[in-house]
């Protein structure tokens, strides 16, 4: 793991996160002056309002007095004590039906029959109030009722489950001691089993310590065919001697694989020395066909132009020849349309 990177990142991430961090601050702080700013004015804007609405009112009060109105009478306060009564019984004549002056439930003894109607009700509300206590009662007992029965059938089911609960706990006590039985027997098990297998392991230890196998007793390793005859299973390592040969065989396998690359780079280095000298002579081609094609061209712009002047020169000649033959009305009808 590269902790030096991992580091890095975290430092980064920490840089990055406190950035994080203080950009948010300060919106945060930008957030809360913009707000106590717009507090200020929505502040001032009230404040302002309210100063209109005040001045507004004072103005109303001292220069638009109801009095000074000209449709005052229809908004006088007291117009309708200085009017007369709309009726003065329930059979005025003048309570015709297009004056719209009585409406049902609006008699002379609207008071009287009011005040029996609230009495009708009262009534009725206390007969209504006394079957609701009557109903709450009945609620109350069968509440009370249904609540000895949940207590009853509560304190049975406690009883159930704590003679369940001393049935469990015998069953638990019994089984605890079967187990403390098993684990004492298993352990004796265990212990017996640990000091025959510490015995068989010491045999093992010491039959393999007085061994060929682990003293690696090289003549363990001789066939019985004779002493190039070895035996592979029981073959401890190779000897000084056959060590050394190893060696120098590796030497000279180093030293014919430097030889080898230093040909390659001899190779490769005339193999560039060719593709140089390859690059510079078509580099060479190259440029003498750009001159003999600059030549020709050259050669052919002249031509063209030799060519344009004698096909000019034979153009106005023509038209000399044309011109010499044609008379002086006809020459100049042409000359003037041709102009």
């Amino acid at each position: 793991i590269d902790k030096d990177a991992l580091d890095a990142q975290v430092k980064e991430r920490k840089i990055q996160e406190a950035a994080e961090k203080a950009e948010h601050e300060r919106f945060a702080h930008d957030m809360k002056k913009n707000d106590k700013l717009l507090c200020l004015l929505e502040e001032r804007q009230k404040n302002e309002t309210k100063d209109l609405n005040r001045a507004l009112v004072e103005f109303q009060k001292n220069f638009q007095k109801p009095e000074t109105r000209r449709e005052f009478d229809l908004n006088d306060p007291q117009a309708l004590k200085k009017d007369r009564p709309a009726r003065v019984s329930d059979d005025d004549p003048r309570c015709t039906i297009s004056g719209m002056q009585k409406f049902m439930g609006e008699d002379l003894n609207y008071d009287q029959r009011m005040k029996f109607q609230k009495e009708q009700l009262r009534e009725w509300s206390l007969q209504q109030q006394k079957d609701w206590k009557n109903a709450l009662a009945d609620q109350k007992l069968a509440d009370d009722l249904y609540d000895k029965f949940r207590v009853e059938l509560d304190r049975k089911i406690m009883e159930e489950q704590k003679k369940e609960e001393e049935s469990r706990r015998a069953v638990c006590t019994a089984t605890k001691n079967f187990n403390r039985i098993q684990a004492a027997e298993l352990d004796r098990k265990n212990e017996l089993e640990k000091a025959q297998k510490m015995k068989d392991d010491m045999d093992e230890i010491t039959c393999l310590l007085r061994g060929d196998f682990l003293s690696e007793n090289p003549n363990q390793a001789i066939g019985p065919w004779g002493k190039h005859n070895v035996l592979v299973n029981r073959w401890k390592g190779m000897n000084q001697e056959q060590l050394m040969a190893i060696r120098e065989f590796q030497k000279e396998q180093a030293l014919e694989k430097l030889r080898e690359r230093e040909q390659e780079r001899q190779r490769d280095a005339e193999w560039d020395r060719q593709r140089l000298q390859a690059a510079r002579a078509q580099l060479l081609w190259e440029r003498h066909q750009q001159r003999q094609n600059q030549e020709q061209r050259r050669g052919l712009d002249v031509m063209n132009a030799v060519l344009s002047q004698e096909q000019k020169a034979k153009n106005i000649y023509l038209k000399e020849e044309e011109y010499s033959n044609i008379p002086t009305d006809e020459f100049y009808a042409q000359f003037n349309t041709t102009t």
